[in-house]
């Protein structure tokens, strides 16, 4: 299994959306085992107990972020459970159409779906943490959001329209933001994981060769390494910026 470089994760207060299944779920144990304070948030309230139970210490919230009414309730636990903020991962995801299908027979309700999951959700909560996440890139511990995006976002793969779209414009928000937040030190950042034995990739590719795909710790292992490079400098070496 893969570690962290330099134990940089160690001590900072970390969130994920999804976290109970595929790569939230390794990211949330990849980073508890690097030291990391984690929050984690998830639809379920059984299979969020189930992983609050494996990771001592964790804060496991019960919440939809596609749901607007969710994410305030979700942002305050998040920062009672933590006391700030120092990295957000948005990692929850929608397909919208299940089977996959041209976007000819995409219902609007489909679409919506999948941009509410997978856009919306991430810029309200992102909004609604903006705060705790200025106080942390103001301390020099972070200050960085992480959008998980897909190669869907830049191929136009036929029949993954609502989620290739909606991929798309999270990519592309994050960009703008990165570009707009970058004189207060806040970093939002998009990365591809690649395609991975996951239950999203089974649910839009079930006769897909599991063995070809990514494991999700391999995944997480790469993407926490990837953000560590991206932190501030005093999260680092554990010296204020």
């Amino acid at each position: 299994m893969a570690t962290i470089r330099n134990a940089a994760l160690d001590g900072l207060r970390i969130a994920i959306t999804g976290g109970t299944s595929g790569l939230g779920l390794a990211l949330v144990r990849a980073a508890h085992r690097a030291g990391a304070r984690v929050a984690f948030v998830a639809r379920t309230a059984q299979a969020v107990q189930l992983v609050a139970r494996e990771h001592a210490g964790s804060t496991g919230i019960v919440g939809d972020v596609a749901l607007k009414d969710d994410i305030h309730p979700i942002a305050l636990q998040v920062l009672g459970g933590l006391g700030g903020l120092d990295i957000l991962v948005n990692n929850a995801s929608s397909l919208g159409r299940v089977p996959l299908a041209p976007l000819a027979d995409t219902e609007c309700e489909e679409l919506e779906a999948a941009l509410a999951a997978n856009v919306l959700g991430p810029f309200r909560l992102t909004r609604a943490l903006l705060g705790a996440l200025r106080a942390s890139a103001g301390e020099g511990r972070g200050g960085v959001v992480l959008n998980i995006s897909s190669d869907a976002a830049v191929t136009a793969y036929p029949g993954w329209g609502a989620y290739g779209a909606s991929k798309a414009a999270l990519r592309h928000l994050s960009a703008i933001w990165n570009a707009e937040l970058a004189g207060e030190r806040i970093q939002v950042l998009s990365v591809d994981p690649g395609d991975m034995d996951t239950p999203l990739h089974a649910a839009a590719v079930p006769d897909a060769d599991r063995s070809e795909l990514k494991p999700p710790a391999v995944a997480a292992a790469e993407i926490l390494e990837w953000l560590c490079a991206h932190l501030p400098l005093g999260a680092r070496t554990g010296i204020a910026a």
